[in-house]
């Protein structure tokens, strides 16, 4: 008896539950992975064929130091983000002490603050006319810097206080969650045992909790590494700060290109890392209940309360009141700044590139996602695989990949239409706005897939196959009862998106075209002409759109953690 194709248990089982093959989708979705992996390829190639001139000096001098003080910086924020992070998370999970609610939410405020404003504040916070040191000589009685020592900003350890101070949140976020999912459940059996809570902590929540750590710290080294604005400020010369020094200063286009090579080294690293940590952290949630908010928390008494309060608080004073503090007091000085056509100039210009780049980053991110839930092949998982590259790659790296195929291309058509008409285009593409959304859309472009996917998660198959019962094509079935139900996690990709590329410094300073600054920009140039108090209306516009983001995670923690 033979058995045709049609009859399979695959095939049935696909069109039973509403999935076709759609060729032009995986197509389409092969191409956003391309356009994905372009900046990448391009550097690569020009790395490859730019010439050894200046390979030499690079290898002996610049790639050797930079990537030295790169491991260090690294090495330091992991160090100090994880500890901080993990400690704090686990406070708010397991124990119950003044002010846990409240510093709950608080410990998630520096999210709102980009390194670079980070590093601005801290500097002016930290400076011989700033409060402390203003205090500590009145206090003391000195008179000039000479009479006494401070530690210096200006340095890889004040690089390291300052990353650390506003990304510890990425470990707190995913310790506190993996903490609240299994860790208080395990804590009481632990304790029902005889152990106590530090044993507890150290040998049963801690191990439990190693998954979701190591994404924190995967996504902390990423983050550090994109940073151009921190870095620079603060006289720390990474590997990215090689790139921009390289390209823009000594000239060398190859040049920049090979430390970039050397960069994407690190960053292909690290997603793998963070891949395999994603899969133990899945892994390790599917074998646990959900949160087990009947647990009780271990009630702290004492001078350990009061320790647990203030360890809670001092992070987001000094990631967050910090760089408020110095950066809202300087815009309280400036309020005639909010009419200045300079400011509304970089505002339009911020609003115009994020909302672009949040419509094209959200449509590529629904086709992706559309594609993997109609059909499910090894093609549209490798292209949803390649897309996510881009959030990996420092902005310095995209800019460089992304400016060089754009100017050819530029290139290209005025040369053709002067030849064939005499016509000339000038830059149509490089010299324009959309270099930078095209490199912000491959930076961005995982964190709107990964939202709406999570969407697409929640609606079951089976709604597709109702609508094909009754009678509806693929196209309808899209329109008419996927995309309303995906109206709100649409919405947040493109709020998520909008939100950080109006932060984005490292790809948008080197793409802007000529006297076209957003609001990033503008805090940069003025901090880099000393005048940080210029930057502060700007930065403070800034902060304020960066908490749209952070009040929504923190109202998702109050959903979830049983407070």
């Amino acid at each position: 008896m033979q058995v045709s194709s049609e009859s399979l248990p695959g095939q049935v089982l696909v069109r039973r539950s509403g999935m076709r093959r759609h060729p032009l989708l995986s197509a389409a979705a092969v191409l956003a992975a391309a356009i994905v992996l372009m900046p990448a390829i391009a550097i690569v190639v020009i790395a490859a064929t730019g010439g050894t001139d200046n390979w030499p000096h690079l290898v002996s001098n610049v790639i050797p130091r930079a990537t030295l003080r790169t491991l260090i910086l690294l090495s330091g924020v992991a160090t100090i983000t994880a500890i901080v992070g993990v400690v704090t998370a686990w406070l708010v999970a397991s124990c119950e002490f003044p002010g846990r609610r409240l510093l709950s939410g608080l410990l998630v405020l520096p999210l709102a603050i980009p390194a670079y404003l980070g590093a601005y504040a801290f500097a002016e916070f930290f400076s011989f006319t700033g409060p402390v040191q203003t205090a500590y000589r009145a206090l003391f009685g000195f008179q000039t810097s000479r009479d006494y020592w401070f530690p210096e900003v200006r340095t890889t350890g004040g690089a390291m206080l300052v990353l650390s101070s506003v990304l510890y949140p990425y470990i707190y976020l995913s310790a506190r969650s993996m903490f609240l999912m299994q860790g208080r459940a395990a804590a009481d059996v632990a304790r029902t045992l005889g152990a106590g809570p530090l044993k507890v902590f150290a040998r049963i929540q801690i191990p439990m909790a190693r998954p979701a750590i190591m994404v924190g710290l995967t996504l902390v080294a990423m983050e550090t590494l994109n940073d151009i604005g921190a870095v620079e400020y603060l006289g720390v010369q990474t590997l990215t700060f090689s790139i921009f020094d390289t390209w823009l200063n000594r000239g060398s286009l190859a040049g920049a290109a090979q430390i970039a090579c050397v960069m994407l080294v690190f960053v292909i690293c690290l997603m793998m890392v963070e891949r395999a940590a994603r899969r133990r952290q899945r892994f390790s949630s599917q074998k646990t209940t959900a949160a087990v908010h009947d647990s009780v928390r271990l009630k702290l008494a004492g001078w350990r309360k009061w320790a647990a309060s203030l360890a809670c608080l001092l992070p987001p004073v000094i990631g967050f009141a910090i760089p408020v503090f110095v950066l809202g007091g300087y815009a309280a000085r400036r309020l005639e700044q909010f009419a200045s056509t300079r400011l509304l100039s970089a505002l339009w210009h911020s609003v115009l590139v994020s909302g672009s780049t949040a419509f094209v980053a959200v449509l590529l991110a629904f086709l992706l996602a559309y594609a993997a839930r109609t059909t499910r092949s090894r093609l549209n998982a490798a292209a949803g695989r390649f897309a996510s590259f881009g959030y990996g790659v420092p902005g310095t790296v995209l800019a460089m990949g992304v400016l060089i195929p754009l100017a050819n291309f530029d290139n290209a058509v005025d040369a053709f239409l002067r030849a064939q008409f005499g016509i000339s285009t000038g830059l149509l593409l490089s010299g324009t706005g959309f270099a930078i959304i095209y490199a912000c859309t491959v930076r961005f472009l995982t964190m709107a897939e990964g939202t709406i996917d999570a969407g697409f998660h929640k609606l079951s198959p089976h709604l597709d196959m109702a609508a094909r019962t009754l009678g509806r094509t693929s196209s309808q079935t899209l329109w008419s009862v996927l995309l309303p139900m995906m109206r709100p996690a649409t919405l947040t990709a493109a709020l998520l998106v909008f939100i950080e590329t109006m932060k984005e410094l490292s790809a948008t300073i080197m793409l802007r075209p000529f006297n076209f600054n957003t609001l990033a920009t503008l805090v940069y140039e003025d901090a880099s002409r000393a005048k940080v108090e210029d930057a502060g209306v700007p930065a403070i516009i800034i902060v304020a759109v960066g908490l749209i983001p952070v009040f929504l995670v923190s109202r998702s923690l109050d959903r979830k953690g049983g407070q």
